[in-house]
């Protein structure tokens, strides 16, 4: 079978003036002409780095990356730009980017192959089917604002699906999804790329991603770790590097209660590898539970609230109440809410009518000004996008905040927050150098670090693996439960749903 893409013995080395960081170690990859490839892999492990070097929008510091022919590396900018405007269709995990506010979904979505000369019509029609299949042909008028994260994204998939590019690559296509959203975007993808013999790579840490894949390989430190084909069942081939470089999945080390070190021997033809010292921790107390728990009380009462956008009504006379000391899941399909609920709690938006009260204070009736007060005081938020400075470290982001909020703490605060949520080690690390995951737990450790009495979460682990996603939902639970901050998540992961205390279903 013609090989389409190859990578050999790739390095990504992106160095600033803190040092140097390596997001690809060697790689060497192969996928075959109209094949679709999954590729997983837990946050930081190169995943994005990868499908941007596809992309022609990185180039390697070392090694080879072929498609179809063309040397990425050695491409003039103009030969990159053509092969990206004739060749590619790339969905961005940050589609926001891809998405003009100006622009109805319909014409987001014809825009590419207005640029190639189709005509208005063909385009158009081309727009509606994609929108249809993907469950937005009834908002293909409206603009980005008036979608969900969930539809805009769903919108950018089609977009850059399109004109039926030969290679198409996707990052993480269905991290603001709901479960039976996602399945559907996936029933359409797979669709779509075998209807036109696209050559697919996606890369994600849903292992779902990997039912509509012809092989999947997963990726840790930069390097291919494990391969399999979707017919061979569950993953038994790990890949062996040069040099004997070998890793093995982790479930697997966990299970075998090796931790930090390991002895392995040759018995009978075959390589055992056992437990050396200390096993696993198992368990982190990074964030510390409150010897007496205070006691539960109302912080948010909403009453009546209203929303509409245009014709559509959002939020019809919800009522609802939120206590201290718990973790409390906001969950609905892609468009039901959500995330306006959560505006409308933060204050940043304001209902068509109803109140909302935060701690005694009525935030309905404050003006521009006194919402920013309160929110300052006793709100924090974490968004879909992070919004986090690039140039500064993690710990310069969280310390920013802590700042502007007037606390003393600083320094001291915010290495506890980044420790809470794993980043104690990369806490100096400037921003742009970390992974989508690493920067979605500095969002939420930027937030956690003021203490805040109402925490707000939209969608905090649709960017974070199986094993960070998990130690975010507890650490999330475990906060709210230390110290007495209501902790709202508008979320359709199953394990946050799992750890909340409460659940308000939107539909």
């Amino acid at each position: 079978m013609t090989t389409a893409i190859e990578l050999k013995d790739v390095f990504r080395v992106h160095s600033t003036p803190e040092g140097d960081a390596a997001a690809l170690q060697g790689l060497s990859l192969r996928v075959a002409d109209g094949e679709v490839l999954a590729v997983l892999g837990p946050s930081g492990s190169g995943k994005s780095t990868l499908l941007r070097l596809l992309a022609g929008l990185e180039r390697p510091s070392a090694g080879l990356v072929r498609v179809y022919g063309d040397d990425l590396g050695k491409l003039p900018a103009r030969g990159l730009a053509r092969y990206r405007s004739s060749l590619l269709g790339y969905a961005d995990q940050h589609y926001a980017r891809a998405l003009a506010p100006e622009l109805s979904a319909r014409d987001l979505v014809a825009v590419q192959l207005g640029l190639r000369g189709t005509p208005r019509a063909d385009r158009l029609r081309r727009a509606d089917e994609l929108l249809e299949r993907v469950g937005l042909a009834d908002k293909r008028a409206r603009r980005p604002t008036q979608l969900s994260g969930g539809e805009q994204q769903r919108v950018a998939l089609c977009a850059a699906l399109a004109h039926h590019p030969k290679v198409f690559l996707a990052d993480e296509p269905t991290g603001e999804l709901d479960a039976a959203t996602a399945d559907q975007v996936y029933d359409v993808l797979a669709e779509l790329v075998r209807e036109h013999g696209c050559t697919t790579v996606i890369v994600s840490h849903d292992p779902e991603s990997a039912r509509i894949a012809d092989r999947i390989v997963r990726i840790r430190d930069g390097r291919v770790s494990e391969e399999w084909s979707r017919d061979g069942g569950d993953s038994d081939t790990i890949v062996v590097g040069r040099g004997g470089w070998l890793r093995l999945p982790e479930e697997l080390l966990l299970r075998a209660g090796i931790g930090a070190k390991a002895t392995a021997r040759l018995e009978a033809g075959t390589v055992l590898v056992s437990p050396a010292g200390d096993g696993p921790e198992q368990v982190r107390e990074a964030v510390p539970v409150a010897a007496t728990p205070a006691e539960s009380r109302l912080v948010v009462e909403a009453h009546g609230l209203h929303k509409r956008y245009g014709t559509t009504s959002v939020l019809d006379a919800l009522d609802i109440g939120l206590s201290s000391g718990r973790l409390h899941a906001v969950t609905g399909p892609s468009g039901s809410g959500k995330t306006t609920l959560l505006h409308l709690l933060a204050g940043l938006e304001l209902p068509d009518r109803g109140t909302v009260t935060i701690e005694g204070t009525e935030l309905t009736s404050l003006d521009r000004a006194g919402r920013a007060g309160l929110r300052r005081a006793k709100i924090a938020y974490v968004g879909q996008q992070a919004g986090l400075v690039p140039h500064l470290s993690a710990l310069e982001n969280v310390e920013l905040v802590l700042a502007l909020r007037g606390r003393s703490e600083g320094r001291f605060a915010a290495l506890a927050a980044l420790e809470s949520v794993g980043l104690g080690e990369r806490a100096t690390q400037r921003v742009g150098r970390l992974s989508q995951g690493e920067r979605a737990r500095v969002a939420i450790a930027r937030a956690i670090a003021s203490r805040p009495a109402l925490l707000l979460a939209d969608e905090p682990t649709s960017r974070l693996d199986g094993a960070n996603a998990i130690s975010v939902a507890i650490l999330l639970a475990r906060l709210a439960r230390s110290t007495g901050a209501a902790v709202v998540c508008a979320t359709h992961d199953p394990l946050v749903i799992e750890q909340a205390e409460s659940q308000i279903s939107l539909s």
